[in-house]
């Protein structure tokens, strides 16, 4: 049976989580995670269902798109890796504007792993753009103490304090941020935040300083931190590095395999951040522009 392209629904989109997270495996590049897909979430299950592209052969799901600010953000099955046709047939859909992936004009693609569809990308006129540097921390050795008092929201346990708390880090973190309890509890609500916690770190007088979501894709397998921020504030104290030393810890605890993250290449104090936290940082990677 052929390949098919489709929208996602709402109602799909709880195998779509599950199928992207089998494609997570410790070592593999950080494509399309479970928590892309839970964070968007704060938006609400049919933004996500609007936003989610999905190709699929003999009813078994192949490949996961996820239309994030004028990018497809990629998750590929590490069957098709290779499959020269399997590429073909996205890179078709991917380059048609009548296939309503991506817009006539340019466009971007996040495709960090599928061989066989990057070189197609590349031999295609596909420009590399924006450089990401990917990190990691392995989880095997017990993880340090991070060093501050951290408290910690899971979907069992959501305290009104820890949370108000939680969305004021982010919004004081992030330029323009629109984050809300709301959009919180609409992200809580969905099956990925279900292997998700949310950890608030607060320094020796009490404030809240730093935030960070993290999101197992199950049990060894790579975890993701995302998104994680300092409160502006309380920057240059090392609670940056503070806070993802918590991260990778909660991961650890959830049974990761590894703590991974990917964040541009121009931010270089979030680099020098994640690398003095343990992480390891690996060679540079693009997203694809497409330039005709």
């Amino acid at each position: 049976m052929s390949v098919t392209m489709q929208l996602a629904t709402p109602d799909a989109l709880g195998e779509i989580v599950e199928a992207v997270a089998v494609w997570q495996h410790t070592g593999g590049p950080v494509q399309l995670h479970p928590g892309d897909l839970g964070w968007h979430w704060r938006f609400g299950r049919r933004k996500v269902a609007e936003a989610v592209r999905v190709w699929a052969r003999n009813g078994h799901v192949l490949a996961v798109g996820m239309m994030d600010d004028g990018v497809i953000r990629m998750g590929i099955a590490p069957g098709v890796d290779e499959d020269a046709a399997f590429a073909a047939r996205l890179l078709a859909d991917l380059s048609d504007p009548q296939q309503g992936v991506l817009p006539d004009g340019t466009g971007a693609v996040e495709a960090r792993f599928g061989t066989a569809l990057r070189d197609l990308l590349d031999r295609g006129g596909w420009a590399a753009d924006e450089p990401w540097t990917p990190l990691s921390r392995e989880l095997i050795e017990p993880v340090e103490d991070c060093g501050l008092r951290v408290e910690v929201i899971d979907a069992h346990d959501i305290r009104d304090r820890i949370l108000d708390d939680r969305v004021a880090v982010q919004r004081a973190a992030f330029a323009n941020s629109a984050f809300t309890v709301e959009r919180w509890r609409a992200m809580a609500a969905a099956p990925p935040y279900r292997r998700a916690r949310c950890l608030v770190g607060y320094d020796g007088d009490g404030d809240a300083v730093a935030a960070v979501t993290v999101w197992s894709a199950g049990e060894g397998r790579p975890g993701l931190l995302e998104p994680l921020g300092v409160h502006r504030d309380h920057r240059g104290h090392g609670y940056g590095r503070a806070i993802t030393v918590a991260a990778a810890a909660a991961l650890q605890q959830m049974g990761s395999s590894s703590a991974t993250v990917c964040t541009p290449s121009s931010n270089v104090g979030a680099v020098a951040t994640y690398v003095s936290a343990g992480f390891q940082k690996f060679p540079e990677v693009t997203d694809f522009r497409r330039t005709r």
